[in-house]
């Protein structure tokens, strides 16, 4: 008991002086930053530099881990920032050493493979400083209050694009723009329709909106847009995807800071997904496992913000007129006319802001190929915008600006690294080049601090956001459609082009998509096939230098683990719902036919039905006709709907066609709730590293699989086809 009050008040007093040494008013000198960063960058250079035998390197490794392990125990930005000066340290004297030692210039061969994975090692610790730049320090900014008296508040022109979605799909972002909580004659609400549908212009005389259209589609949704910022003048512009339906809240939450804030030019709120994205869906791991999206919006927006950095989006956000109009608009230089167009903004002085409260909810794409195909576009964009108004250049940014941009950029030319990081060790395997010119034990020394001290200090700053190592999952998969793309961008930005994302789509059954998956085959034929001479080489080939076989042995064993999991990705299982079921708790009555009422709460909504929990004793029959009561800001609303599914504590309804005025009540009581989507991710765990690894290795099983079994099944098709030819 002594030691451990001993070792809080040690904690304690540590603490106090590491407080003291911050707030002390010396910093506020000039000369005294000067010779802090002078000092500091001296350190640094010795901690990466200095030569260390194999056994002080390992012991140095050793007590600096230990300290982080120590110390992650604890709370506090300041133990994350030591953290990530650990981690920083750590990498940087991994690609020193890599760099000033392990590269054999006397074989040509040798030196081209060398160079390639130092390359790929390079992007990453580039992309690792960055990104602890960007995610050590969150700024959480908080609504601001509006004035009480709503004749001050500004007007507003909400705009809604379509090109090719059903009505079906936007119908509820229109009806739930419809219930935003603002004065009516100071909120415009446009449904910009690009694919020029009478049954659109139809629908929003119906509901009292307006419907534009124009004569092209020229410059797609940002052409869409600025001909609509033509034909309207609020004040501001508030822009939602048209499958993203906002809360009644959103425009409380957001427009306080314009008003406070004079340069504001944007404000972004998070793109929150009801539906499940391919990896959630044919993984099994929807509300489990953070979706890719997440650490950007969950996280790295609220980084970007401390920074004076936040991106626009596209959706789910609010821009201010003048700006925008300074600008000449939204940016249509590039496919990802979003980040552009904050850029512009950011340039002429102006501010952007994110607010990290979800306050709308959308589709997520509905399979991989889709999803694939939006990645690929937002890397060609972003490739774009680095190669014609490079955050780098020009004038109008700060330097933490420049930097948040660049990173945003630079993320999107992960393909081709992470390619060499999946074949790396096969160039040993396979033709005996030694990419790391040094021995196995010097290797683990000098990499596992780095790989280490990353995972656990990304998994401390990430963990809410992000699991360990199902990056390497998203990356891998995407990895081969985003390196062409972003390649080609770099040497002529004004090819291909923009492609819309579809939503609202079904897969009819579950297949493996032998299409998109030709590039994992690849990778992972070739990493089967080397795993095979590894083994040979184990055995009787290189036994004079088992210890780097070994290496590239487990090296090759870890890619196949993640290659496994991107075959689970790539097997599409079956989507046939055509209204997205969100698991809520919601107050409800169910009003039965013998005119008793039973007050439950919602097991989940969609628009279609509804599943409630009941007494385990609780009788009713199949079919029959009910009335579900539910409650919005404006009181109680009624919903008929028939009975369809009953099990002892549960009972589901689908609900009987429901009128225009019904559907908008339905909204209003579901989907645009102020607090909806607040508790979405409460009963999900934080990151554990370990159980990280262990997900993707579980998935990667079920990846080889459900390969296995498409693979068979391919085989009969083609068998039974051959014997009916012949």
């Amino acid at each position: 008991m002594r030691s451990i009050l001993n070792s809080r008040y040690l904690y304690g007093r540590l603490n106090e002086m590491i407080q003291s040494l911050v707030n002390w008013s010396g910093w506020e000198h000039k000369g005294v930053r000067i010779v802090a960063l002078i000092l500091a960058a001296a350190f640094y250079w010795l901690s990466i530099s200095i030569p260390m035998d194999l056994m002080l390197q390992t012991l140095f490794s050793a007590a600096i881990f230990s300290c982080a392990m120590y110390l992650r125990r604890y709370t506090g930005t300041l133990i994350s920032l030591i953290m990530v000066m650990f981690s920083i340290s750590a990498t940087s004297r991994y690609v020193f050493w890599r760099i000033a030692y392990t590269i054999n210039t006397e074989s040509t061969t040798d030196l081209i493979f060398a160079l390639m994975l130092v390359g790929a090692e390079i992007y990453a610790w580039i992309v690792l400083l960055l990104g602890y730049l960007q995610t050590a320090w969150p700024l959480k900014r908080k609504p601001v209050i509006l004035p009480e008296d709503t004749s001050t508040w500004p007007t507003v022109d909400l705009f809604i694009p379509s090109y090719n979605e059903d009505l079906a799909v936007v119908k509820p972002t229109v009806l739930a723009a419809l219930g935003i909580d603002w004065p009516r004659d100071k909120l415009n609400i446009v449904i910009l329709d690009d694919g020029r549908r009478p049954e659109f212009a139809a629908f929003a005389e119906e509901v009292g909106v307006q419907c534009f259209t124009r004569s092209d589609n020229n410059h797609a949704k940002a052409g869409n847009i600025n001909a609509a910022l033509k034909r309207t003048t609020g004040e501001y512009v508030a822009i939602f995807d048209c499958d993203h339906m906002p809360t009644r809240s959103f425009l409380q939450y957001t427009m306080g800071w314009f008003l406070v804030d004079p340069k504001l030019a944007m404000i972004q709120t998070p793109h929150h997904f009801l539906s499940p994205d391919p990896f959630e869906r044919n993984l099994n791991t929807f509300r489990n496992v953070p979706n890719e999206g997440e650490l950007f919006y969950g996280l790295i927006q609220d980084g970007n913000d401390l920074w004076n950095a936040t991106f626009f989006c596209g959706s789910c956000a609010v821009l201010r007129r003048k700006p925008l109009e300074e600008i000449g608009g939204i940016a249509v230089e590039t496919v990802t006319e979003d980040a552009h167009t904050a850029l512009k903004m950011q340039r002429r002085g102006y501010n952007t802001a994110y607010l990290s409260i979800p306050q709308a909810a959308g589709l997520a794409t509905e399979s991989l190929s889709a999803h694939v195909g939006q990645r690929i576009r937002w890397a060609r964009g972003m490739a774009q915008i680095f190669r014609l108004d490079n955050p780098l250049l020009g004038k109008g940014l700060s330097f933490g600006q420049r930097l948040c941009y660049s990173n945003a950029m630079l993320h999107f030319f992960y393909g081709f690294p992470r390619m060499v990081f999946l074949l790396a060790p096969l160039s040993y395997l396979f033709f005996e080049v030694h990419i790391i010119n040094a021995t196995a034990l010097s290797i683990a020394a000098y990499s596992l601090p780095h790989l280490l001290h990353a995972n656990i200090t990304n998994s401390r700053i990430q963990g809410a956001h992000r699991h360990s190592f199902w990056a390497e999952v998203y990356e891998a998969t995407l990895a081969w459609y985003i390196f062409r793309p972003t390649l080609v961008a770099l040497f002529n930005p004004k090819l291909g082009k923009f492609n819309v994302t579809a939503k609202g789509g079904l897969v009819e059954k579950e297949h493996f998509d032998w299409v998109i998956s030709k590039p994992y085959l690849v990778m992972l034929g070739l990493n089967i096939l080397g795993l095979f001479v590894g083994v040979g080489r184990a055995l009787w080939w290189n036994t004079y230098e088992l210890d780097t076989v070994l290496l590239n042995i487990l090296w090759t064993i870890y890619n196949l683990v993640i290659l496994g999991a991107t075959l689970a990705v790539a097997t599409e299982t079956k989507q046939v719902r055509r209204s997205h079921r969100v698991r809520a708790t919601l107050d409800a009555i169910l009003r039965l036919p013998t005119g008793h009422s039973l007050v439950c709460k919602t097991e989940d909504f969609s628009m279609g039905g509804m599943s409630f929990h009941v007494p385990a004793d609780f009788a009713i029959a199949q079919e029959a006709e009910i009335l579900v009561s539910l409650f919005s800001s404006t009181g109680e609303s009624y919903f008929p709907a028939r009975v369809v599914f009953i099990k002892p504590g549960l009972v589901s309804v689908q609900f009987l066609p429901l009128d225009l005025a019904q559907q908008r009540e339905l909204v209003a009581c579901t989907i645009g709730r102020a607090d909806v989507w607040l508790s979405w991710s409460d009963e999900r765990d934080v990151d554990h590293p370990l159980n990280g690894f262990r997900e993707i290795a579980m998935h990667s099983v079920r990846g080889f699989a459900r390969f296995g079994a498409g693979l068979w099944q391919r085989v009969q098709e083609n068998r039974g086809l051959w014997n009916r030819q012949h």
